[in-house]
């Protein structure tokens, strides 16, 4: 497996997002999912990624499990800060120094291992200066807690202010040819900075492998199911701009997804996606991804193909999308 620097973190190209595996898309099947993350340690994906509030700690012990034998092949990333959704699916963050502290020893106690390499503030309270935040957050590293430091979802203007307390290794933000905000500002501040982008949901939630074609596909408690780009007409506009991804990735020799990827990884060498998936078969398909060399022109088309401006509908609710770019 490629590797790939994000500040002066070394991970593989490609990552595994464990979220899925707890929460959000469907029951959790701890078997399977333990099967998953082996498979991507052998394959050389070493890079895992998870969170406090996935399963309300489910995900992080899931991990913890998956890792106790083999924790030196392993970067672990996790995150704190949400602690709950509430009405209209609006987040309640504390990002204060206080939690930060309370939430890092919770982790390393269900993860089962001693220090946390990558630590993020998963969202931020605009209550709580995010200079604050990091100074908290850099006494994790100085206590040998945590040994590298992140951001998700924040501005532009955020990061710098963040990097300027500590320096700053990762932003993790979503990513993909269906979600392209980042390319506005926020991409050109991590490359000025040297921090790399870790790209979740990089296959759109599912969307672009062409798998995803109507909501009677999904569990009933699947998280799509109250997405906007997911319902109705929005639906429908976006699986047309799915099939032209698939047109070229016929022609590239490679399925929409790891098309997708390769599109990611084409853009900036301190890119790495992260998608999550519960199944070994998926799992080997965008660790594939790495080999799919795309053309300047092939880029141009996928970017031709998915305009920013074509994808129709929000990609959280409205309590969802006051969150990010904080």
């Amino acid at each position: 497996m490629e590797r790939r620097t994000i500040g002066n973190l070394e991970v593989s190209a490609i990552g595994l997002g464990c979220m899925g595996m707890s929460s959000v898309y469907g029951a959790a099947n701890d078997p399977d999912s333990i099967r998953t993350i082996h498979r991507a340690l052998d394959l050389g994906v070493n890079f895992l990624d998870t969170a406090d509030i996935y399963g309300q700690g489910h995900n992080e012990e899931l991990v913890g499990r998956a890792i106790a034998a083999r924790r030196d092949e392993v970067v672990l990333a996790t995150k704190f800060g949400i602690l709950d959704a509430g009405e209209d699916a609006r987040l309640q963050v504390d990002s204060s120094p206080d939690y930060a502290r309370r939430a890092v020893d919770a982790s390393l106690l269900r993860l089962g291992v001693d220090v946390i390499d990558l630590y993020y503030l998963h969202r931020r309270n605009p209550d709580t200066a995010i200079e604050d935040t990091i100074a908290g957050m850099a006494e994790l590293v100085a206590a040998g807690k945590v040994r590298h430091l992140g951001l998700s979802e924040v501005s532009a203007d955020t990061l710098r202010r963040a990097h300027a307390v500590h320096p700053i290794t990762a932003l993790q933000s979503e990513y993909s040819l269906f979600e392209r905000n980042v390319e506005a500002s926020v991409l050109a501040t991590c490359r000025e900075l040297g921090i790399g982008l870790v790209a979740f949901s990089p296959i759109g939630r599912g969307i672009l492998t062409g798998t995803v074609t109507t909501l009677d596909e999904l569990d009933s408690d699947d998280f799509r199911r109250v997405v906007p780009r997911f319902q109705g007409a929005n639906l429908e506009q976006n699986l047309e701009l799915v099939a032209q991804v698939q047109r070229i990735a016929a022609e590239v020799g490679a399925t929409p997804g790891q098309c997708a990827l390769a599109w990611l990884l084409a853009k900036d060498p301190h890119i790495v996606p992260i998608p999550g998936t519960k199944r070994v078969s998926r799992l080997e398909e965008n660790a594939g991804a790495v080999s799919v060399r795309l053309t300047a022109e092939q880029v141009a088309k996928l970017d031709a193909a998915v305009p920013p401006d074509a994808v129709a509908g929000d990609r959280y609710s409205a309590g969802g999308l006051a969150a990010v770019n904080t």
